[in-house]
């Protein structure tokens, strides 16, 4: 496979509901090959599971619950049990379909949650949802704020082996604990305005690291929308920081996506 893996997308996003053909133009002319679609919320499965349809060949669906919710009309909540209760079905009935469980993982960013009892409850959701993608053999797309430390000793202590941190806003310390355990690391085109990311990349070794652009945020620009065909700014800072060439991030960060979503080249192959 030629091209670009988006391996974090929220394509799904309402952002994207205007334009969505457009923006996958976009991403294509940009070199895309491939978007990896990972959920937040239980309700946005079928949405994802339908655009995999859409855009097949394309858009390849992670499910799963994000560690934030958000609660109706404009406020967020830590993750509950009943959130993953509600997803876990729809993982089960398609699960042929998914290439990775995502997006899960630790959010303890203050304003999120409200105390230990939160942060408990996120790592029994975490655990089951690493036990689901152990039981299918599928990698987790792992969000990880304000909580990296803890996110690699849960993985860790759960014997979880196929993992992608995306965004990882962690020391290059911890980051490097995920790296002796084989995890891989994604990097969004926010690394152009971000000193954490660009130290990150220079610590990571190219065989770990991916391409990313969790559109529609973490772009270049602060608070303007991120699309897919961003992506290129990641690869061009990352050969920027190693000294090589973008053929070569490319080349390399595509190989480490199809080494951790096997199931991409599967279901192209169908």
């Amino acid at each position: 496979m030629e091209g670009y893996i988006d391996c974090h997308c929220h394509i799904s996003a309402e952002e994207f509901d205007k334009d969505l053909d457009e923006v996958i133009t976009r991403g294509k002319e940009a070199g895309i090959s491939a978007i990896v679609a990972v959920a937040e919320f239980p309700w946005e499965a079928p949405k994802i599971l339908s655009l995999s349809q859409k855009y097949k060949d394309f858009i390849f669906p992670c499910l799963g619950v994000h560690p934030v919710q958000a609660e109706p009309p404009d406020s967020q909540r830590s993750v509950t049990l009943e959130d993953l209760g509600q997803v876990e079905p729809v993982i089960n009935d398609n699960v042929e379909k998914l290439v990775g469980i995502g997006e899960v993982g630790l959010d303890f960013t203050p304003y999120n949650v409200k105390g230990a009892s939160d942060k408990d409850v996120q790592r029994q959701v975490f655990a089951r949802q690493i036990d689901l993608a152990k039981k299918f053999d599928l990698p987790v797309n792992v969000h990880s704020r304000s909580a990296g430390r803890p996110v690699i000793q849960l993985l860790k202590d759960q014997g979880a082996t196929k993992v992608l941190l995306h965004a990882f806003d962690g020391k290059v310390s911890v980051a490097l604990q995920g790296v002796q355990s084989g995890y891989f690391f994604s990097v969004p085109p926010c690394i152009a305005r971000s000193e954490q990311k660009q130290k990150l990349v220079k610590a990571i070794p190219l065989e770990n690291l991916m391409l990313e652009t969790d559109s529609p945020a973490l772009g270049p620009v602060k608070l303007e929308r991120n699309e897919p065909m961003n992506i290129k700014i990641s690869c061009e800072h990352i050969a920027r920081i190693k000294g090589v060439s973008m053929e070569t991030v490319m080349q390399a960060t595509t190989q480490n996506a199809l080494k951790l979503f096997p199931k991409i080249k599967q279901l192209l192959a169908k």
